[in-house]
């Protein structure tokens, strides 16, 4: 088994997406853990607020199937693929981790960059694995977030949306 961490973001019908695509991951994997819930700016284009969170569980899927799980999903709630990577989304589920794994030479963007340097990815991620060492940095995410200059802080607040 190996422990996937995925983001998630939504700012098309985001509290339906983001609910509807939590359930899903709950229903396959019971132990999945969740962040709570951030809202967000657009970052890179005008458009509506986010909703971000992280997850966690274990699973014996190689990182190609768990990518092509994920994007079963957004493709279930209607994600559109386009060339325009700054743009509102039904849904968008990245995977961050696989295990310790560093996957940038097999073609995989795993561990994923914008843990580093996209507040709205690493906050939730260190709420759910803050002893997790980073495989690239070397640090805890807990230290990372802590590390995170306070103007980045500044467009997270916490959202209203029990999961």
């Amino acid at each position: 088994m190996t422990l996937i961490a995925v983001s998630f973001g939504s700012n098309i019908n985001r509290e339906s997406n983001i609910r509807t695509s939590v359930n899903q991951i709950r229903a396959r994997y019971p132990q999945a853990i969740f962040s709570p819930v951030v809202k967000s700016e657009a970052v890179g284009f005008k458009g509506p607020y986010f909703l971000n969170l992280a997850a966690s569980y274990q699973s014996n899927l190689d990182i190609q199937d768990v990518l092509s799980e994920l994007h079963r999903i957004e493709d279930q709630l209607g994600r559109e693929r386009s060339k325009d990577e700054m743009s509102s989304r039904t849904i968008d589920l990245d995977l961050l981790l696989y295990g310790d794994g560093i996957f940038y030479d097999q073609g995989f963007d795993v561990p994923r960059k914008e843990i580093l340097d996209s507040a709205h990815v690493l906050k939730p991620l260190s709420d759910i694995l803050p002893n997790m060492v980073h495989p690239v940095i070397g640090e805890t995410l807990s230290a990372l977030w802590d590390q995170t200059p306070i103007p980045k802080k500044a467009l997270l607040t916490e959202a209203p949306l029990t999961l």
